[in-house]
Formats: structure tokens, C-alpha cells, sequence
């Protein structure tokens, strides 16, 4: 089964003339690859539904029907976290900028959006409460203080920990994509 959602736009890695690259600029694109802490993170996920699905099987054999059923909606739930995990992150496309988080989505018309540029500054460690110095793609919108707005992308994140070139491609890619979308 293709899972699209894994894969990244490489098309800004082979087209060189254009600086945004792309086939159907309406789609919504994630500009890079989902990071190894988070695919790990997702395929652990994975790993405890199967083991929890093994156990609904188990279960109905022995005979407990709603037992089985609410461990089967367990593991399917497991599922469903493992993949809204691998979801996760910023996706673009001519109608706006898109943050996927794990509980909630946000849309953000290109027309809101002053600017986006990568500053230094400290940011979460893995979304952690503790901070250390480190790089972040800051968003800058019409309707809320630069302050207000947290950052779109970090050198910190589960997709960009230990791999700061990733982080670099990544933060060009948005910054064209709001350059060329945003100009109206």
C-alpha cells in the first residue's frame, strides 16, 4: 500500500531552471522527508498494535467478545496515532501553508503571510519544555505579533534532529514557495 504522506517533493532536488519545481502547484506538498526519530517513533507504534491486534485475536478465541472488541479499537487507535505521527509537519501548495500537528491542523492563506525566514534562536528540544540554541523557520503573519507566531520548522524537531542540511533544503524550499506565492 503507497503511503504518499512519506514521501517528500524531490522534484526541487533534480529541476534546477525553476525555483519551485512542481507538477500541480495545487496540491498540498510536504517540502521534505519525514525524519528518522519520527518514522522510528511511528514504526515503535506499529509494533505495539500488532502486539495489541495479536491480543484482540487471542482474546475472541477464548471466547470474551466485548473484550476483544475493545481491544481491537485499541490497536486500531495505536494505528491511527502511528500514522497521524508520520502526518505531522508543514505542508505548502498555491492556496497556503499548512501545519499538521498531531490533534489539529491549521490553514494559512499565503495572503496572511508577511514573510518567512530562518532565524537563530533557542527552540524545544524534540518539543520538549527544555530549550537549547539552534535554528528555526519563523513565520511572520499579518494578524499576530512576530512574538505570538511559534516556529513553522526547527533544527530540534523529530525531522530534523541530527540532520541540519535536511533543515537547510527544508527552509529554502518554504521560504520559496511563500516567495513566489505570496507575492498575490
Amino acid at each position: 500500500m503507497p503511503l504518499p504522506f512519506l514521501t517528500a517533493d524531490r522534484s526541487f532536488e533534480t529541476a534546477a531552471e525553476s525555483a519551485l519545481p512542481h507538477d500541480d502547484p495545487d496540491r498540498w506538498r510536504r517540502p521534505y522527508r519525514p525524519g528518522p526519530w519520527r518514522v522510528g517513533a511511528a514504526a515503535l507504534w506499529l509494533l505495539l498494535a500488532s502486539f495489541v491486534l495479536f491480543g484482540a485475536v487471542l482474546t475472541a478465541l477464548t471466547g470474551s467478545v466485548p473484550t476483544a472488541a475493545a481491544v481491537l479499537v485499541t490497536g486500531l487507535l495505536i494505528i491511527a496515532g502511528a500514522l497521524r505521527l508520520l502526518r505531522m509537519g508543514v505542508w505548502v501548495s498555491r492556496r497556503g501553508l499548512r501545519r499538521t500537528g498531531f490533534l489539529l491542523t491549521r490553514t494559512l492563506p499565503w495572503e496572511r503571510v508577511v514573510s518567512v525566514r530562518t532565524v537563530q534562536r533557542p527552540v524545544r528540544w524534540l518539543g520538549l519544555p527544555r530549550t537549547v540554541q539552534g535554528q528555526a523557520l519563523a513565520l511572520v503573519r499579518t494578524d499576530l505579533p512576530p512574538d505570538d507566531t511559534p516556529p513553522l520548522l526547527t533544527t530540534h524537531t523529530l525531522d530534523f534532529l541530527g540532520r541540519p542540511m535536511a533543515f537547510d533544503r527544508a527552509a529554502d524550499t518554504v521560504e520559496a514557495w511563500a516567495a513566489e506565492c505570496g507575492r498575490g
